[in-house]
C-alpha cells in the first residue's frame, strides 16, 4: 500500500481537497505559502472552519492557500497565522518581499499592515535552538550563496529568507530525519530560485573570479589560464547530480574540509567522499576525454 500524501488532508477529512500551489506563484510567495499550507493540513481544520474566524469565503481561502488570483493582504494572512500557530515575524518578512515580487507598491504594503499590531507581540523571537543553528551555519551558507548569486545584498537576502523559512517550519525540521539536511535543502531551493539558469542548469561562472587558487596567482598569464580552466570546469559541474554538485562547490570553491561539508549537507562523511570521487571522475572524463582514453588503452 502506498503511504498517504503528506501534502493532502487525511482521507476522512470533510470538504473538497485543497489543490496545489499555482505555477504563477513567485518563489518568495511559495516560501511562506508552503509552511502555511502544511500548518493548515496538520491542524485538522476545514476551510469552512477557518472561514468562520477569517472574513473570507471558503472559495477565497482556497485561492489564498493555492496562491491563486490576487495577492492577499497582510490582515488576512496574519489572521490565518494566528489560527494556525505560525510565527508572525518571519512570515511578515517573506509576505512583504513576495508582495513586492508580485509588483505591489510599497504604499499598498504599508496600508495592508497599518492596522496590524500583533507583529511585535506574537512569536517575536525564534526558538533558541533555531538561533543556535543559524549562528553555526550562517557564514558557510553565505559562501554557498556567493557561488551563485553575484549581488552581495541578494546573497544576504537568500540566507535571511532561508532562516525565516526554517523558523516557520522549525517543528518540521526537528521532526525530519536530519535537521541539517532539511535546512540545506531549504537553502538550496532559496539560492537556486535567485540563480541565473541556462538550459535548466545553474550558471555560476562569475564565481570563477573568486576561487581560492586565483587569489594566490600574481602572474597575469597564469591567472588568465587558471580562470579559463575554472570557467570550463564550472560549466561541466552544473551537469552533476545535486549531492555531487554541492559537495564539489564547497570543496573546490572554498576548500572546506570534508567534515564541515558533511555537517552542512547532513550527509555522512563517507558519502561526501564518495560523491567527490564520482564527481571528479565525471569531470575528468568530460574535460579531458583524450587523456582518459589513453589511460584505458591496453
Amino acid at each position: 500500500m502506498m503511504p498517504p500524501d503528506p501534502s493532502q488532508p487525511p482521507p476522512g477529512r470533510p470538504g473538497r481537497k485543497l489543490g496545489p500551489i499555482t505555477e504563477s506563484a513567485g518563489s518568495i510567495h511559495r516560501a511562506w505559502l508552503e509552511p502555511m499550507r502544511e500548518a493548515y493540513f496538520a491542524s485538522g481544520r476545514t476551510l469552512g472552519d477557518l472561514s468562520v474566524e477569517v472574513p473570507l469565503a471558503k472559495s477565497k481561502l482556497s485561492e489564498l492557500l493555492r496562491g491563486a488570483n490576487l495577492y492577499p493582504r497582510w490582515e488576512i494572512v496574519s489572521r490565518l497565522a494566528t489560527l494556525l500557530g505560525l510565527p508572525y515575524v518571519p512570515l511578515h518578512r517573506l509576505w512583504k518581499q513576495a508582495a513586492l515580487e508580485a509588483h505591489k507598491s510599497r504604499d499598498w504594503v504599508d496600508r495592508s499592515t497599518d492596522n496590524t499590531t500583533a507583529l511585535t507581540t506574537t512569536h517575536a523571537a525564534p526558538p533558541i535552538d533555531h538561533r543556535a543553528f543559524c549562528e553555526d551555519v550562517e557564514q558557510d551558507y553565505l559562501l554557498y550563496a556567493q557561488a551563485f548569486i553575484p549581488d552581495d545584498c541578494q546573497c544576504e537576502a537568500a540566507v535571511t529568507d532561508t532562516f525565516d523559512i526554517l523558523w516557520l517550519s522549525w517543528n518540521d525540521a526537528l521532526a525530519s530525519a536530519d535537521t541539517r539536511r532539511f535546512a540545506w535543502e531549504v537553502l538550496r531551493r532559496t539560492v537556486m530560485s535567485r540563480t541565473p539558469h541556462i538550459d535548466g542548469r545553474p550558471c555560476f561562472s562569475q564565481a570563477a573570479f573568486d576561487t581560492v587558487e586565483l587569489t594566490y596567482l600574481t602572474d597575469e598569464e597564469a591567472r588568465t589560464r587558471q580562470l579559463t580552466e575554472t570557467i570550463a570546469l564550472f560549466q561541466v559541474m552544473s551537469r552533476l547530480p545535486v549531492n555531487q554538485f554541492d559537495v564539489m562547490a564547497l570543496r573546490i570553491l572554498w576548500r572546506m574540509p570534508t567534515e564541515r561539508v558533511s555537517e552542512l549537507l547532513g550527509l555522512a562523511p563517507a558519502l561526501v567522499r564518495s560523491s567527490q570521487r564520482h564527481a571528479e571522475h565525471f569531470l575528468k572524463s568530460t574535460l579531458y576525454p583524450l587523456e582518459n582514453d589513453e589511460g584505458t588503452t591496453p
